[in-house]
């Protein structure tokens, strides 16, 4: 009977941890929010929609990563939120008894906690999402210096080609350029605060 109950202890230790560790699946929300995110990215422009073909093949993709991406800060979001909250509450009776009533809303407050998660983890989505919205921007912004680096001249498309190629003829010098431009212009941002819808 002990040499079952061992067994059965490791084989949990060793599912527990595989579990709690699984990748989020994307909801329809996570998805809708990814394709109006795509939508974003690819802009009304010849050369956001070149930019946004050279980094995702089509809409499709652009969606199924962006909807893993909205899930996973999902996640992130609430498990942050909860040890955030599990941190504010404390241990002692009168910092419980403090948390329960700034964050409760039923007649014992018991409902706290939740609250308290609900509240932090939208806030962390929503910083998220503004983050998210940044880096579109940026890239659109990106993929519009690049076309204008670039020019209309046989001999200008040539000597970009050769700056910022890398492959054997150079075809990926624009997604290359719209890459390094946009790296360049979140690194300027990076300390400026995000804009809010």
């Amino acid at each position: 009977m002990k040499k079952i109950t061992l067994v059965a202890g490791l084989a949990l230790i060793l599912v527990v941890p595989a579990v709690s560790v699984a990748k989020p699946t994307p909801d329809r929300g996570d998805k809708r929010a990814a394709a109006k995110e795509c939508k974003t990215l690819r802009g009304q422009t010849d050369a956001t929609r070149e930019a946004f073909r050279t980094q995702f093949r089509n809409f499709g993709a652009c969606v199924k990563a962006h909807a893993a991406d909205e899930a996973k800060e999902e996640q992130n979001a609430h498990t942050n939120a909860a040890r955030e909250c599990r941190e504010q509450r404390g241990t002692t009776t009168e910092s419980r008894q403090a948390f329960n009533e700034l964050y409760g809303t039923n007649e014992n407050d018991k409902n706290a906690f939740g609250k308290c998660v609900s509240q932090k983890a939208k806030a962390k989505e929503k910083a998220a999402d503004a983050e998210d919205q940044q880096e579109a921007t940026e890239f659109k912004n990106a993929a519009k210096e690049c076309d204008g680096e670039r020019g209309d001249t046989d001999e200008s498309r040539a000597a970009f080609a050769e700056l910022y190629g890398t492959n054997a003829n150079n075809k990926n010098a624009f997604g290359k350029c719209v890459s390094q431009k946009a790296r360049e212009n979140h690194e300027e941002n990076e300390g400026e605060t995000p804009p809010t819808s």
